[in-house]
């Protein structure tokens, strides 16, 4: 039986770096469930289709090869901005986390990391980690990580996208993002990854032996 980590977070919070040295450390699969937006959304840009037509949306969404998402690609912001429009729809929602759900029947393990794994896709996972930090902090991360990309950036413009986006995703009607009640909060605001990691790692230990 699979072993399921399931990690929630605001934008930039370090969830994905936490994610992904987790999966490292254990030999799990990891899976950024945001890629499998922003992979619908790429494909519908890249077509010429529109971003508010659900049927359109959720047909693409379908269609979404997990194996196949290229973070270099897909990290855009533009493609960002797009996958947060298409994520409040109930169809294509329906359709990623049905395939998240089964990526996450993978062996030995898994660990998915996104908004609402531990509330929606995987609330029977044995571990549940909610990894946040303060909309300054994170706006701070997202402008060095474009700067470093070396793409034009400006930080009171996305410091506002930062709090748009957050007020969309925890007052959706459809998964919102919130902590799932028996989530383990690590606030990354004053806190280095290896940190959190460690922290991290010490439930995800005392979880595994009582598997």
């Amino acid at each position: 039986m699979s072993f399921t980590i399931a990690i929630d977070g605001p934008a930039a919070a370090g969830k994905g770096t936490l994610s992904r040295l987790i999966a490292g450390h254990y030999g799990f699969h990891h899976l950024d469930t945001g890629l499998t937006y922003r992979a619908t959304a790429k494909a519908l840009l890249d077509a010429g289709m529109p971003l508010d037509d659900e049927a359109v949306a959720a047909a693409q969404a379908e269609r979404v090869e997990l194996s196949g998402l290229d973070r270099s690609v897909l990290a855009a912001h533009g493609i960002g901005e797009a996958a947060s429009k298409i994520a409040v729809m109930p169809r294509v929602r329906a359709a990623l986390v049905e395939a998240q759900r089964r990526f996450a029947a993978r062996e030995p393990g898994t660990v998915l990391d996104g908004r609402d794994i531990g509330t929606v896709v995987c609330p029977d996972a044995p571990v549940k980690l909610y990894v946040t930090a303060s909309p300054e902090v994170r706006a701070r991360r997202r402008y060095e990580e474009i700067v470093a990309s070396g793409e034009p950036a400006n930080f009171d413009r996305i410091f506002a996208e930062v709090r748009i986006r957050d007020e969309r995703d925890m007052n959706r009607a459809e998964s919102p993002l919130r902590p799932a009640e028996d989530a383990h909060l690590l606030d990354t605001s004053e806190m280095s990854i290896e940190a959190a990691f460690l922290a991290a790692r010490s439930l995800i230990d005392a979880a595994l032996k009582t598997k």
